[in-house]
């Protein structure tokens, strides 16, 4: 599956957060949003990942941006992540993963020798005027948020 086009509108999505809260991309036009789509709240990867856009929130604000995780996860668990880990921003879940589909990062993974359908750890970078800036997928979990941040204050202001 393809990411979506560099230069278009993002694709739409209304989807409940931790709290049960819909979230809906084209109400947050005016500030650049990051989107980071992630296998599973409250694994190792997925928790270096949060914590580094957790502490790094005031950061991502002076820059005009918001940052969103989407997961598989419920509402739920979620939440629990949240409290667990301290986290300052939404979770969105996406359980059905159609908006997983219609960014192109649900895909084939391997582990342990084993393949398996699941999301594919990426970052977009969207635009206060809704376009989708810039995809980023090879990065690591620990230096994310600065690598995030980074292709911001280069681009975006």
């Amino acid at each position: 599956m393809a990411f979506p086009k560099l230069g278009n509108l993002a694709p739409a999505f209304n989807l409940l957060n931790q709290d049960g809260v819909e979230t809906d991309l084209k109400s947050l036009r005016g500030k650049n949003i990051v989107l980071y789509f992630y296998p599973k709240a409250m694994t190792p990867g997925c928790t270096v990942q949060a914590c580094g856009i957790r502490d790094k929130k005031k950061e991502f604000a002076k820059f005009n941006t918001i940052v969103f995780g989407i997961s598989p996860d419920e509402p739920k668990k979620l939440l629990k992540f949240i409290e667990k880990e301290k986290l300052n921003f939404d979770l969105l879940s996406d359980p059905d993963h159609a908006i997983a589909d219609k960014y192109g990062v649900w895909g084939l993974k391997k582990f342990m020798g084993k393949e398996y359908m699941g999301i594919l750890r990426t970052s977009f970078i969207i635009s206060g005027d809704g376009l989708l800036f810039h995809v980023m997928n090879d990065f690591t979990t620990k230096t994310h948020h600065e690598d995030v941040i980074a292709y911001i204050k280069e681009n975006l202001v």
